[in-house]
């Protein structure tokens, strides 16, 4: 007899072992028909799953993300067994889940086109209305293996080939096409309504560039109907706002094949660099943080060291000179160290906070490199903090703060903090463990802030906390870090003399807010759609004459604006002030000054804002403090 515990706290006490979809319809009929998997004390399971003792259960639906996720996964397999449907010859490989989707890679003698793409989703939707119950069976490793090689299917073979003998597999089955798969899946394909593919794309198989480029299909399913429109509209306006074709436009910056994943800057773009760097150097400076600089490149020994050269060689450019290897450094926390070394520190000494704008390089495959989101040679807003055990909370309070208030002043206020705690594999005792991990949550309960939990996914020398910010389309980037690390500073000798006259190794505090320059000025095109807010528009006003007449005065408006920090530039092209007017209103300028004589001999400024708003004729003086408040971020 089994007795169900439902989330709730609710029990109900059966006479016989039964399924998790037929404890849904004892529930009620709504659920039984809306129920998509289980989870039995805390394991997803499907809804054929039999419960045979007593269990806490909680029934998945489309209304959960982990139902929307086996949803996607359970789409992969339709969209495999379609292509195997309508191409025979194709082989499957992995298909899993990914954000707002999934994939799922074929081996086929040609790739697939636009019309292979179109019939696949159609076959898809024949299949999911032959609503076909999906039936799991378990089997031991090497049946998986004669069975995946009995139909010809030697990357499914091969993959299993790989997993320990002992260990039991599951198989799924849906009409002619099986496939292996943890699983859970949903219950029947008719449960697969809603979904597209999306593109086709080469990936290598196990990711090695030696091996075969198979074709991988990528696709999206969700619960309902209005939230695929709402996806689908989410990337038409992200295709508008591509930080590439944006940056085009507005003449920002432009890479080349002559330099990979580097980004040639253009005046407007490094104008909005500078006032990015230079706001940041002033919260720093306010912060207590010492700006420093660190070589580009260093010997082999250090890095040997501090250990990248073992666990990141790969993606280092190295180069050799006088019978010495050197690498271009990936990231800067070696370097720091050797200033934090440079001299004999006391606890008395601490904390010390370095932050450097450092430019690293990291030799990423060309395969993944896109734009300015995924580059080789980029900078960070880094900072590293040497403080002792008992400092690390107040730090990270801190750096919390720091790190809202910068946000903020972007325009970020939905931010999703996760706290990963210390995986299997560590450096250091659980003392130090236990210590910082009660470090990191106080800290941010202290700052009101929600998190989410993730056990074991800390680093090896230590946890750490994750920022992500929401863009304006709803999409997540990580960009802010706080890293505690119990290792490198014993690796690279750092020291203090403690109150106890005891050489001791700091804790050190990786930290980083906006993380690559180049990739959060990327997310900031795309989140703005290049209209900057005043204070970083690399151009933000122009002064537009109607007539020949009032260039002189147009010229002298400028120069007041300058004079006064602002980034003005004159418009005096021989063109009608509508023309003016229709082309700056396309380079999304804050703001437009138009003279006409009128102005001219009142020493007005007729101005508009970037809105196409009339704000009425003024003085430059009044303009200027009327922008005040714009001009300085919170």
């Amino acid at each position: 007899m089994p007795v169900v515990t439902l989330p709730d706290g609710s029990q109900r006490s059966f006479d016989a072992p039964l399924t998790v979809a037929q404890v849904a319809a004892s529930i009620g009929a709504g659920l039984a028909r809306a129920a998509l998997a289980g989870k039995i004390d805390g394991t997803p399971v499907d809804t054929s799953y039999l419960i045979d003792r007593d269990v806490q259960l909680a029934i998945i639906t489309d209304r959960d993300a982990e139902g929307v996720d086996i949803i996607r996964h359970s789409t992969a397999h339709l969209l495999a067994q379609a292509v195997k449907t309508l191409l025979p010859d194709a082989q499957v490989t992995i298909g899993p889940v990914v954000d707002n989707g999934f994939y799922y890679d074929f081996s086929y003698k040609r790739p697939f086109t636009p019309e292979d793409l179109a019939a696949i989703e159609k076959k898809m939707a024949e299949l999911a209305k032959a609503d076909t119950p999906l039936e799991r069976q378990e089997v031991t490793r090497d049946e998986a293996v004669a069975y995946f090689k009995s139909i010809g299917e030697k990357y499914k073979a091969e993959i299993i080939e790989s997993i320990p003998a002992d260990q039991i597999l599951s198989l799924y089955k849906q009409g002619e096409f099986t496939d292996l798969c943890r699983g859970p899946h949903v219950p029947s394909t008719g449960k697969l309504k809603v979904f597209k593919l999306m593109k086709v794309a080469g990936a290598y198989w196990r990711g090695d560039s030696k091996n075969e480029m198979l074709q991988r299909v990528y696709g999206t399913a969700w619960a309902k109907k209005e939230d695929l429109d709402q996806y689908l509209h989410m990337l038409e306006e992200a295709e508008k706002r591509d930080h590439r074709k944006i940056g085009k436009a507005l003449d920002l910056f432009h890479m080349q094949d002559e330099a990979p994943g580097m980004i040639f800057w253009h005046p407007k773009g490094w104008s909005l660099w500078q006032s990015i760097e230079q706001y940041m150097r002033r919260v720093l400076t306010a912060h207590g943080y010492n700006e420093i600089r660190t070589p580009l490149m260093m010997d082999r020994v250090l890095w040997e060291k501090s250990g990248h050269w073992e666990n990141y060689h790969d993606l280092m450019f190295t180069t050799e000179s006088e019978k010495r290897d050197y690498a271009v450094k990936p990231m800067n926390c070696p370097g720091h160290i050797q200033v934090f070394n440079s001299d004999l520190r006391s606890y008395r000494d601490l904390p010390l906070r370095y932050a450097e704008f450092g430019s690293c390089h990291r030799n990423e495959p060309t395969g993944s490199l896109h734009g300015m989101m995924r580059v080789r040679g980029f900078t960070q807003d880094d900072a590293h903090i040497f403080c002792t055990p008992e400092q690390v909370q107040d730090e990270s309070a801190a750096f919390i703060e720091l790190l809202q208030k910068v946000y903020k002043a972007f325009g970020f206020e939905d931010i999703i903090v996760k706290l990963s705690t210390r995986p299997e594999k560590r450096v250091g005792t659980e003392e130090q463990w236990d210590r910082a991990e009660a470090a990191l949550a106080s800290a941010l309960d202290a700052k009101n802030l929600a998190y989410e939990l993730q056990p074991g996914e800390g680093a090896f020398y230590g946890p750490k906390i994750e920022f992500s910010l929401k863009d304006c389309l709803g999409r997540v980037w990580q960009c802010g870090t706080l890293q505690l690390d119990f290792n490198l500073p014993v690796r690279l000798g750092a020291e203090y003399v403690d109150e106890h006259s005891t050489r001791v190794h700091p804790v050190m505090l990786h930290r980083a807010v906006l993380g690559s320059m180049e990739r959060f000025i990327g997310i900031l095109i795309e989140h703005f759609a290049g209209a900057f807010p005043l204070w970083l528009a690399p151009t933000q006003m122009v002064v537009m004459n109607i007539s020949e007449h009032q260039a002189d005065y147009a010229q002298e408006v400028v120069a007041q604006l300058k004079i006064a920090g602002l980034r003005a530039e004159a418009d005096l092209r021989n063109e009608k002030i509508t023309r003016k007017i229709r082309d700056n209103s396309l380079l999304r300028l804050p703001y437009q000054l138009i003279v006409g004589d009128k102005e001219k001999e009142a020493g007005l400024v007729a101005v508009r804002s970037r809105t196409g708003e009339d704000l009425g004729q003024m003085t430059v003086a009044a303009l200027i403090e009327r922008l005040q408040t714009e001009l300085n971020p919170a």
